[in-house]
């Protein structure tokens, strides 16, 4: 018989915060060694190109390393290369130590299809192109016969795309970044190998999403698990009973929703925190970008505007969710005036609990330290 424990929500809301790293002051350490064990906890950290604050995956460090400098990151991809880019549900920074268990998915897209601008034959040049010359990045292709976009974010260089396929397809990875100027290698010439790792089994796939989810959520649903790939959560309930039934995992009830721990999990619930910590979280983190678990645990539903005409927004053009504890109490739009050495508030929103006397200092004071690290050059 299988018996279900029923958590509160504020306490299953606290394990997802202790699972992410949220609720401890510095959980990783510093370093390029920090950057390196928290991309491995939480199992990706998502990469972003817009620029009207710090970029997400810097942004999403900070909150885990407080000494975070982008120059960690850096070294941690192209130095120690214990770090690399893919594709998760977005393109993301993975361990390099998991590149296993995204081959199959590589391999798999080999087979097309094909995008009009880009075929078998641009990228077999490309990556002959990286081959006999080395490292490569767009800016260095200036031979292109420049074509029409397809959609407003597509390069005119065929080149570009070429190189993103056969990144996708694993044949190229990136090597090295400066912004959002990426450098492509060979793949196994970045990582040295003598062979290539074997790539993993679809039950070993299955594995290694089920244990990312209870590592980083702490307490994981159907949904949480199989984010952005619903096709798998046939496979994954199967794999999930398979644990419950061999006393590895406990079925956990969440506001009548059907969830998952390890025991390990459920023996120390963490106590409301006595000091509301605050974090400036990104859209795109871990914690914020599974908008129904957020609203479960939380809440509160975060809405993303930037492509939301302005006159229907709420929370502004690029609003960042703040937690102060262990719960959100705010929704800052923010701007960072390069030029003016500011970070520009362009609309505050008070949301759930929070308010002006309990939280506006100690938010300020959160901001102030988020300004320095906007300010900070690269490097």
């Amino acid at each position: 018989m299988i018996v279900t424990v029923r958590v509160r929500v504020e306490d299953a809301r606290r394990i997802w915060l202790r699972a992410q790293r949220l609720s401890t002051a510095e959980p990783f350490g510093a370093g390029p060694q920090a950057v390196a064990a928290a991309v491995t906890h939480l199992g990706y950290v998502q990469i972003d190109t817009i620029h009207v604050i710090e970029r997400a995956h810097h942004h999403i460090l900070f909150n885990r390393i407080p000494a975070y400098r982008r120059a960690d990151l850096r070294r941690a991809q192209s130095v120690d290369k214990s770090v690399f880019e893919t594709w998760t549900h977005a393109l993301s920074y993975v361990p390099a130590a998991d590149l296993r268990f995204f081959l199959p998915q590589m391999r798999e897209l080999r087979t097309g299809p094909w995008h009009r601008n880009a075929g078998p034959q641009d990228v077999r040049r490309v990556v002959a192109r990286v081959r006999e010359g080395g490292p490569l990045t767009i800016r260095d292709i200036t031979d292109d016969v420049l074509v029409d976009k397809d959609w407003a974010w597509a390069s005119r260089k065929p080149s570009k795309l070429a190189l993103e396929v056969a990144f996708t397809w694993g044949l190229l990875t990136v090597s090295e970044r400066a912004g959002m100027v990426k450098t492509y290698e060979l793949m196994d010439r970045h990582f040295g190998w003598d062979k290539p790792p074997r790539p993993a089994t679809a039950r070993q796939e299955l594995a290694y999403r089920l244990d990312r989810a209870l590592r980083s959520q702490g307490v994981v649903s159907l949904a949480s698990v199989c984010f952005h790939a619903p096709r798998l959560k046939p496979a994954v309930r199967d794999l999930i009973g398979q644990r419950v039934r061999r006393g590895q995992l406990v079925a956990v009830d969440v506001a009548g929703v059907e969830h998952w721990a390890t025991p390990q999990t459920l023996d120390i619930i963490p106590p409301a925190p006595e000091v509301a910590a605050v974090r400036l979280l990104s859209p795109f983190d871990p914690l914020i970008i599974q908008r129904d678990r957020l609203e479960l645990l939380f809440g509160y539903r975060h809405v993303f505007e930037a492509y939301v005409p302005k006159p229907r927004r709420r929370y502004g053009y690029f609003a960042l969710p703040v937690l102060a504890g262990d719960r959100i109490v705010a929704a800052i739009d923010l701007k960072t005036d390069r030029a003016a050495g500011r970070l520009l508030v362009q609309q505050w929103t008070w949301v759930g609990d929070g308010d002006e006397r309990t939280h506006r200092a100690v938010v300020d004071a959160e901001l102030e330290r988020f300004e320095r690290f906007q300010l900070e050059p690269p490097g």
